[in-house]
């Protein structure tokens, strides 16, 4: 069966812009508010008719992470921030293959996650109780897993747990985006050996995004 390489790219490009935020939050203590919001969001859609759909059916709400994901494929550097996001997405895609093979934490994490757009009744998506209730479920389910991402920045800005708090929330969207990469026929053997054709499907995104 042929692979839809346009739904690998956008979920791929989902985990790299969570990552992108990650990297963002941890060194300057604040990230583009806007695309925090989609990627939020698309830890809270579980039953999406689309890959599209988790995103706000709008090619242009992940145009950071096909961005970042252009600049991954084509970067050399072996240090600095490219290297950090690269080792984030690296490691949300492992972390995915660790709670893929455990199904009980997987179903906890999709009852967890139904528990939240519960809360929403009662809290705003951005608001601090709302994204420790999210961080808690990273550090219940997806922490025990082993594993854990390490990540780099700022130790001033790290010690502040709103801070934490929002890493944790853009880790677990990140995983969310890796198990949607998963399901659509995503494999880590595509970002070795046809590394040319997901840098050709992205940058066709990017240029109809362009177009519009």
């Amino acid at each position: 069966m042929a692979k839809n390489y346009h739904d690998i790219i956008l979920a791929l490009a989902g985990i790299c812009q969570s990552a992108y935020l990650v990297q963002q939050l941890s060194h300057y203590g604040k990230c583009p508010v806007d695309i925090f919001k989609i990627s939020l969001s698309s830890l809270l859609n579980l039953q999406p008719p689309s890959i599209l759909s988790v995103f706000g059916n709008q090619k242009s709400n992940i145009k950071c992470g096909l961005e970042t994901l252009l600049g991954l494929l084509n970067s050399r550097s072996s240090q600095g921030l490219v290297v950090e996001v690269t080792h984030y997405t690296m490691s949300l895609i492992g972390l995915e293959r660790k709670l893929n093979k455990n199904q009980l934490a997987l179903g906890d994490l999709t009852n967890r996650i139904g528990d939240l757009n519960r809360q929403l009744d009662y809290y705003a998506m951005e608001s601090e109780k709302f994204l420790s209730l999210i961080a808690e479920i990273y550090i219940d389910i997806i922490s025990p897993l082993g594993a854990r991402i390490q990540v780099s920045g700022s130790a001033e800005i790290l010690k502040n747990i709103h801070i934490q708090n929002k890493v944790r929330a853009m880790l677990l969207s990140g995983i969310r985006s890796a198990v949607l990469w998963k399901q659509v026929g995503g494999s880590r053997w595509q970002l070795i050996f046809f590394r040319n054709r997901l840098m050709n499907e992205a940058q066709l995104i990017l240029k109809g995004l362009s177009s519009n």
